[in-house]
C-alpha cells in the first residue's frame, strides 16, 4: 500500500461516493449530505480526478453508474464501516453509550418479539438511539450496505422457498430466535367451525376455501404454497394484503381463511373476532432470525445487543411448544 499516494485523497469523497451510489442522483444525494448541487457536483469532479473513471453517466432517470463505480459498490460499505469503527472509544459500556443503532423487521416482530428485548436493551444502556424500520424487499441490501445494523425476518425451511434460510446473501450472518407453526384463523360463527367440530376438516376442505394471504418481501406465495406445488395442489389466494392486521380485519369481515404464525394470531384474537384452527395436514414450521452482516461479528456493541436480543427472546420462548 502506497500511503503517499493515500494521503492525497480526501476520505471524506468516498462518503460521499457512498451516498450518490445509493441515491444515483445529484439532487437527492445533495438533499441528504446537507450540501448544495453546485458544492456536491465539484466533490464528484473531484472524486473522477482522484479514481480516473467517470464513476457516473448522467441518463434521463438519473445517474447511471460506470463499470468501475459498480465494483466499487461491492467494497466500499464494508471500508467505510472498518473507518466508522475506528472512530469509535474501544470497547462498549452500555450504561454510558449513546451510539444508534437501526432495526429492520418484519411486521410480526413487533408484536411477537419486541416487547421481550426493548426494555433490557434500554434499561441497561438507556442513551442509546434505536430507530426501527419495517422489513422490506430491499432490507437485505441495507444489511450488506451498512444502511442496517440488523434484521428480524420470518424464514422458511422449505427448499423451494425464496425466504430460506440458506438463501441468505453472502456476508449475512444469522441467529435463529425460536420456530414457529402454522395455524387458521377464522371469523367468529363461520360456517367451517362446524365442519371441524364433525371432524371433516382435511386439506380438501381447505382447498376448497377462500384464502387472504399477506405478501411478504414481494412474494405472495409461502413455504405453505411451494409445499401443496409439491404435492399437486394450490390454494384459492382470493385477498393479497401488505401486513398481517390488514389480512386479520379482512379475515374477521368475511368468509375467507387466514394462515399465519401461531404467535401473532394470539394477538390478532385480542383485537378481532377469530376463531383459531389447527391446519389440517403436517407442515414444517417457520423460522423467526436475527440477521446482521459478519463484519460485526466481534464489533463489541453489536454483539452486546445481538446477545441480550438471542438471550431475551429465548427466555420468554422457552416455555413454548414449538
Amino acid at each position: 500500500m502506497n500511503l503517499d499516494n493515500l494521503a492525497r485523497i480526501d476520505l471524506n469523497l468516498l462518503v460521499i461516493l457512498q451516498v450518490l451510489l445509493e441515491e444515483q442522483s445529484v439532487t437527492r444525494a445533495a438533499n441528504r449530505l446537507h450540501v448544495s448541487q453546485s458544492a456536491l457536483s465539484k466533490s464528484l469532479h473531484r472524486l473522477r480526478e482522484s479514481l480516473g473513471d467517470p464513476l457516473f453517466i448522467r441518463t434521463a432517470h438519473g445517474l447511471k453508474p460506470t463499470a468501475h463505480a459498480m465494483q466499487l459498490s461491492q467494497k466500499l460499505p464494508s471500508m467505510l464501516h472498518g473507518l466508522y469503527q475506528l472512530t469509535q472509544p474501544p470497547g462498549f459500556v452500555p450504561a454510558a453509550s449513546t451510539r444508534q443503532f437501526s432495526f429492520a423487521m418484519v411486521e410480526s416482530a413487533y408484536e411477537t418479539l419486541l416487547p421481550y428485548f426493548i426494555g433490557p436493551i434500554l434499561n441497561n444502556a438507556p442513551n442509546l438511539k434505536l430507530d426501527t424500520y419495517g422489513w422490506i424487499e430491499s432490507s437485505m441490501t441495507g444489511l450488506q450496505k451498512g444502511q442496517i445494523d440488523f434484521g428480524i425476518s420470518g424464514r422458511d425451511l422449505h427448499s423451494q422457498s425464496a425466504l430460506q434460510i440458506d438463501n441468505l446473501p453472502a456476508g449475512i450472518a444469522h441467529k435463529t430466535l425460536f420456530t414457529d407453526h402454522q395455524i387458521c384463523l377464522v371469523r367468529e360463527n363461520h360456517p367451517i367451525i362446524a365442519v371441524v367440530a364433525s371432524g371433516r376438516w382435511d386439506m380438501q376442505v381447505y382447498l376448497e376455501m377462500f384464502h387472504v394471504q399477506v405478501r411478504c418481501e414481494g412474494n405472495e406465495w409461502w413455504a405453505l404454497d411451494y409445499h401443496l406445488a409439491d404435492l399437486g395442489h394450490r390454494r384459492q389466494l382470493s385477498t393479497t394484503v401488505s401486513d398481517f392486521y390488514g389480512a386479520a380485519s379482512v379475515c374477521a369481515h368475511s368468509d375467507l381463511i387466514f394462515t399465519l404464525p401461531s404467535s401473532f394470531a394470539r394477538h390478532a384474537r385480542k383485537f378481532y373476532p377469530l376463531v383459531e384452527l389447527d391446519l389440517p395436514f403436517e407442515f414444517m414450521p417457520l423460522a423467526y432470525v436475527l440477521l446482521w452482516h459478519e463484519r460485526n461479528n466481534e464489533e463489541p456493541g453489536h454483539k452486546w445487543i445481538r446477545e441480550t436480543i438471542c438471550k431475551n427472546v429465548a427466555e420468554a420462548f422457552s416455555h413454548v411448544d414449538d
